[in-house]
């Protein structure tokens, strides 16, 4: 078992790729919901925001395990699929975090806001596996 981002995939973590990563979790009466997120990745963990609240929220809070599927828009049975558990959440920079997800994405700051508390989440790769 790897945590490792292999070299060769790890431009699909970069903000010029700007892949999206689609974001499975567990909900209350077991059933799987993913979702496609913004994603950024500090060379540790991948970080994600949502509103404080929303599904993504409620679940990350009380399961915090995750697992994620990023796959190269150019090529997409190029990807990597990363399990991995929550280790931060934190209200402070998630304003400050949405608008740089909007620049890296949308080439502009956050165009939705409307007030709501963001919160971003940092997830921490238990397992990492790939298709090259």
């Amino acid at each position: 078992m790897t945590t490792a981002i292999p070299a060769e995939l790890a431009d699909l973590l970069t903000r010029e790729k700007r892949a999206f990563a689609h974001l499975a979790l567990t909900l209350n009466d077991g059933t799987p919901q993913v979702t496609p997120v913004w994603f950024d990745w500090d060379g540790e963990h991948l970080i994600v925001n949502t509103a404080r609240g929303r599904v993504k929220d409620n679940v990350l809070r009380r399961h915090p395990v995750v697992a994620v599927a990023i796959s190269d828009p150019h090529d997409p049975y190029r990807y990597l699929q990363i399990k991995g558990a929550v280790v931060a959440e934190d209200e402070a920079d998630g304003r400050a975090m949405i608008d740089s997800l909007s620049q890296k994405y949308l080439d502009k700051p956050y165009p939705f806001y409307r007030g709501e508390t963001r919160v971003t989440y940092r997830i921490k790769p238990t397992r990492v596996q790939t298709n090259r």
